[in-house]
């Protein structure tokens, strides 16, 4: 049961990314997530936050009445903090890894299997997919990935070494692949849904009278991006940002597709290559 649960969800994430298939998107996770309910990771109590989200983002949408839409995206980001943070109630996500330490120098690493976290990723795409910038053609999100994102895993790990918050230390978990599909599908996805879609697609509607509005949303997301990391140090938010600011010119290039393309080959390389998560302090 544990397998067919997420087997609907990772297909669910997929199908998102078609906006002709988002009906059987939703359709597919919402068997995942009544999965999750029959296998007891899901409360009852989760569906008021689950519905809580689905509701102030189809408002957003779908809104003209400016009282109302400030109202919907306050609660749309009080929500979205709560669940990237897991404090909202109901939810038992899965534990899968850890807490172990992948070389003897780096600081333990544990994996869940969320529940919370994508679901700002699943409700953004499913009701404001059209205010989210989505490249038309795989040739120019998949240009701007790998371009954008070569140079960005270039950046941010040359100054990750020299800051001595990796070595480099080649290494394939046994869970390595798992930990693929976790990323690419439900992590990156709600991360880049959130600060990218959200955050950078929409201050960047906002300041169109100033000039270099663009860039001032890129640099904002980025900045806040980093923030989103300062539990883990303040080398880790310095980290983020630069790592936040290449994926904004990733989104601005090359739409959605080529900001998660971009993150998931920053992770990537990161797991494989180099310490990860961080040297042991």
């Amino acid at each position: 049961m544990i397998v067919l649960q997420w087997g609907f969800i990772f297909a669910g994430a997929l199908l998102l990314w078609a906006p002709a298939l988002r009906w059987l998107a939703a359709g597919s996770l919402g068997i995942g997530y009544a999965f999750a309910y029959g296998n007891g990771q899901l409360d009852a109590i989760a569906f008021v936050s689950i519905l809580l989200l689905f509701g102030t983002v189809y408002t957003i949408s779908s809104q003209q009445k400016l009282p109302f839409l400030i109202l919907a995206h306050l609660l749309f980001v009080l929500l979205a903090v709560a669940l990237f943070l897991h404090w909202l109630p109901g939810f038992h996500n899965l534990h899968v890894v850890g807490p172990e330490s992948l070389t003897p120098d780096a600081v333990p690493f544990s994996m869940y299997l969320n529940l919370d976290k994508p679901l700002i990723g699943f409700c953004l795409l499913l009701f404001a997919w059209r205010h989210i910038r989505l490249a038309e053609h795989s040739y120019t999100w998949l240009r701007v990935g790998v371009i954008v994102g070569g140079l960005t895993i270039a950046v941010c790990l040359i100054v990750a070494l020299l800051t001595g918050f990796v070595i480099w230390a080649p290494k394939w978990p046994d869970w390595g692949w798992l930990w693929v599909a976790n990323n690419l599908a439900l992590v990156t996805l709600a991360e880049e849904a959130f600060f990218r879609g959200y955050l950078q697609g929409g201050l960047e509607r906002l300041p169109r009278t100033l000039r270099q509005g663009e860039w001032i949303a890129l640099s904002v997301a980025a900045l806040l991006f980093g923030v989103a990391h300062l539990a883990g140090g303040w080398k880790l938010m310095v980290l983020a940002t630069l790592a936040g600011t290449g994926y904004g010119i990733a989104y601005r290039h090359g739409g959605l597709q080529a900001a998660v393309l971009t993150h998931f080959g920053f992770n990537l390389v990161h797991l494989g290559v180099f310490t990860y998560p961080m040297l042991a302090r």
